[in-house]
């Protein structure tokens, strides 16, 4: 990672994502930061739910490079949270055609898949992403080696919120909860709130070429993950076929990654406090309220 931050004190953020999951949660802590955020949303509904937020939303679609590159201009600092293959590359060409020449901080979203099965993620590890993931590298590759200061944060599974992809394991008496494979491996593991201010904490700090990793150091089994949330129903293992044919390839061989990631960079150089429930404790909370 190459040294240097301005530490800027952005005041007028561009963010993408605002109606959605983390995005949303992001939208929340940067205004609670006193920032202004432009929002770029699909829909006057949630254009809606975003000034209801406390941001200024704009209507259109993140593959529009042109008003993404005059939101991006006309802001101190981008986050981008709407990632999707088939929105960053053209998304991230237009940032930074924007941003160049300026020292005012992008802030790309990433994921913990990138670095396959490992039991000591951290932002050096090698990368190996699964299929489902894959896309990703060549679009960061682009953000890290331009000229802009940028940050990529690689979240690791999402929770809270009453989504995020634990809620798979939320049972109701009616179902069985299911395992992925036999449950005995780990995840790595971020509250959505405790994530949110992790980016404006890398928005703020403006790095030169940083790379963080969102984890809170807690890894539980997904065994460990299904029955804190089964609620009395039954917990069923699944042989890696079974979960394979019941939650398509892709998504199934991604979730059967064992990662386990301290999330030390966070706190050092960051300044970073997780402080939300675990995602164990979280599930358990959830089911005890159905």
């Amino acid at each position: 990672m190459r040294s240097g931050t301005c530490k800027a004190r952005v005041v007028h953020v561009f963010l993408t994502g605002a109606s959605g999951y983390i995005g949303s949660a992001v939208l929340d802590a940067l205004v609670a930061h006193g920032h202004r955020v432009t929002a770029l949303v699909r829909s006057d509904d949630k254009a809606e739910r975003v000034r209801r937020s406390g941001g200024e939303a704009v209507v259109g679609d993140a593959t529009d490079g042109r008003l993404v590159a005059r939101l991006a201009r006309e802001a101190d600092g981008v986050v981008h949270t709407a990632s999707a293959q088939d929105v960053d590359q053209g998304l991230i060409d237009a940032v930074l055609d924007a941003l160049g020449g300026t020292d005012r901080p992008f802030v790309h979203t990433g994921g913990i898949f990138t670095f396959g099965a490992a039991a000591d993620i951290t932002e050096d590890s090698p990368v190996a992403p699964p299929a489902l993931t894959a896309w990703r590298a060549p679009n960061e590759d682009r953000v890290r080696t331009s000229a802009v200061r940028t940050t990529v944060v690689a979240p690791g599974i999402v929770y809270g919120r009453g989504a995020g992809i634990p809620t798979m394991f939320l049972g109701d008496e009616t179902a069985p909860v299911r395992t992925v494979g036999d449950g005995t491996q780990r995840w790595t593991t971020v509250h959505v709130d405790d994530l949110a201010e992790l980016y404006v904490l890398a928005l703020e700090r403006a790095d030169q070429d940083g790379y963080v990793v969102a984890a809170t150091g807690e890894a539980p089994t997904v065994r460990d993950l299904a029955e804190a949330g089964a609620a009395g129903s039954p917990v069923v293992t699944e042989s890696v076929d079974e979960s394979r044919d019941r939650l398509g390839a892709a998504f199934a061989d991604a979730l059967l990654l064992d990662q386990v990631a301290a999330g030390s960079h966070a706190r050092s150089h960051y300044g970073w406090q997780p402080s939300r429930p675990s995602l164990v404790e979280h599930l358990r909370s959830e089911a005890a309220g159905r």
